[in-house]
């Protein structure tokens, strides 16, 4: 009866308005017509899905990191990647050798409480390396280093080391 509607070519409201049309030449009760209704709507909804196709494919996007390289020549010259790192001269702690007198600048600046010991902990180190980083810009590597080593002349040295990481 609604055989037409199954086809794979589009359906116009013609087809629709025709089988209509034949089912009110049928003399049937009000609640088999509205049977007969919903197989055509049902039929002809049938066609409207999209073909299955292999299913739908998103690609996740890496995050962006541009300090990722200067992270890890960084954290090879201070501590070879160790992440338990202490150097008693300076009571410097952590992967990126934080010392007491950053982590102080670095709550007073930001509002957080952090400990020396917790700079061994590396997601709370990375935080406070790239506030730091983040202040001078993402692609000046020298600057950055430098700025982390301290001052004078032993940043130079410093910088041709993490260089030759990058």
């Amino acid at each position: 009866m609604c055989c037409v509607l199954i086809t794979n070519e589009p359906i116009c409201m013609i087809v629709v308005r025709k089988s209509m049309n034949f089912v009110n030449k049928l003399e049937m009760s009000g609640l088999m017509k509205k049977m007969v209704i919903i197989i055509c709507f049902f039929l002809f909804s049938r066609n409207l899905f999209a073909p299955v196709s292999g299913g739908l494919v998103v690609e996740v996007a890496e995050p962006v990191n541009p300090f990722k390289e200067l992270i890890y020549a960084i954290g090879m010259v201070e501590t070879k990647l160790d992440t338990l790192a202490y150097n008693p001269e300076e009571d410097a702690v952590g992967y990126f050798q934080i010392r007491p007198i950053r982590l102080r600048d670095y709550n007073a600046r930001t509002g957080n409480r952090f400990k020396l010991k917790e700079m061994y902990e590396y997601e709370k180190a990375e935080k406070v390396f790239l506030y730091y980083a983040s202040q001078i810009g993402p692609y000046n590597n020298e600057k950055i280093a430098k700025n982390w080593n301290g001052s004078g002349k032993k940043t130079r040295i410093y910088w041709n080391k993490v260089k030759k990481l990058l």
